[in-house]
């Protein structure tokens, strides 16, 4: 299926596992494609996948990602040492604050293309380096994210499915049909139609700070990641013992706190660009292109774009082809257009400031649909 194929650089190393979950073959007369897929597109993009492994955009180019790491831990260094060279005082404390974040943001994207296994063709060498980012630079669990990542790939923006969709309701209603939904049952957990407004001081400061902070160690010792707890808190040692050496307690604990509301804020207005503003509903088990692109959109390429957002700017082809190496996403984008013109499926790709601006637009209309079925006798 499109999904297994999408998901694993080394076929014959997984397929071992398949074995024991086969129960049986379908009879001749039996389609191979569900009535829900559509068959022309799923055998187009079938071929586009060809295509694609045909022209090498698969491989990564490994000198592209070392500068990525490169610059990652001159970032991390020169932060630590702008408080050792120009002291403690406000003005060196907010440059080291922000050269940290822009450190700790990238290492975010980099960890992520080493949990989709695209910066080297063995998968080995992906994961120990994914520990390094992941669990060494950043303090958080590289199989707890793997875990939460790949459910949200498989099924994007799927209600009960996509873990990143479980702020709703509890935060958030979201989407058309789920705030249409939710006020019929007359359920209300927090002011909807105002949650356009409250989104600037919840998620995007305290995303990272509070729940993923909480949640990468409790998975972590609920599952028994102990190798993983221990590569955690060498982050923490580290971090602790270097500023430790020249903050007092209160600002070493404004350094952390800051750095992560700033690094949160980051990620969440990128990483929501993508997936807010799109259809957001329960499965429809559709064909894997038509389940990526109704849940996907892109930001405009740049040279500015793509180091922001971690080349997430290219949503669609991400989702399209997670194993692809980031650099070579511009590279497929123009056959990726085309088969969605073939079969009328829109590629929507929006300006930076527009796409922050349509999550905003998004949750003000899905609250205002909310309040509408919430009020309706």
């Amino acid at each position: 299926q499109d999904a297994f194929v999408a998901f694993h650089i080394d076929k014959v190393l997984v397929s071992k596992y398949l074995k024991p979950l086969q129960i049986g073959e379908l009879a001749p007369d039996q389609p191979s494609i569900e009535p829900t897929k559509n068959e022309m597109l799923v055998k187009d993009f079938r071929e586009l996948r060809a295509t694609v492994e045909r022209m090498g955009l698969l491989e990564p180019n490994q000198r592209f990602f070392f500068l990525l790491l490169a610059h990652i831990l001159l970032l991390d260094t020169a932060a630590w040492l702008i408080l050792f060279y120009f002291g403690t005082s406000l003005l060196p404390f907010v440059f080291s604050l922000l050269v940290l974040t822009i450190s700790q943001v990238q290492a975010c994207w980099l960890q992520h293309d080493l949990g989709h296994l695209s910066v080297f063709r063995k998968t080995r060498w992906n994961h120990l380096l994914h520990k390094f980012v992941m669990c060494h630079l950043l303090g958080a669990s590289a199989k707890w994210w793997t875990l939460w990542h790949s459910q949200h790939h498989a099924k994007p923006n799927c209600f009960h499915k996509d873990p990143d969709v479980d702020m709703h309701p509890f935060l958030f209603s979201l989407g058309k049909k789920l705030s249409v939904e939710l006020g019929i049952k007359k359920k209300k957990y927090m002011p909807y139609n105002h949650q356009h407004k409250y989104f600037f001081i919840t998620l995007p400061p305290f995303l990272i700070l509070t729940f993923f902070q909480c949640h990468t160690f409790y998975t972590a010792y609920t599952k028994k990641y102990w190798v993983e707890l221990a590569w955690m808190l060498t982050f923490y040692i580290r971090f602790f013992y270097t500023y430790g050496y020249l903050l007092e307690t209160k600002t070493l604990n404004s350094l952390i706190s800051l750095h992560r509301m700033l690094e949160s804020t980051w990620f969440v207005w990128v990483s929501q660009t993508n997936h807010v503003p799109m259809d957001i509903d329960y499965d429809k088990n559709l064909d894997w292109m038509s389940t990526q692109l109704q849940a996907t959109c892109n930001v405009e390429h740049s040279l500015f774009n793509d180091w922001f957002t971690g080349h997430l700017n290219f949503q669609i082809e991400h989702h399209l082809f997670p194993t692809m190496p980031r650099h070579n996403y511009w590279k497929v984008a123009p056959l990726v257009k085309s088969l969605c013109a073939k079969h009328g499926l829109e590629y929507q790709c929006k300006p930076l400031l527009t796409a922050f601006a349509d999550i905003l637009h998004s949750l003000k209309n899905s609250g205002e649909l909310w309040l509408d079925a919430y009020l309706h006798k």
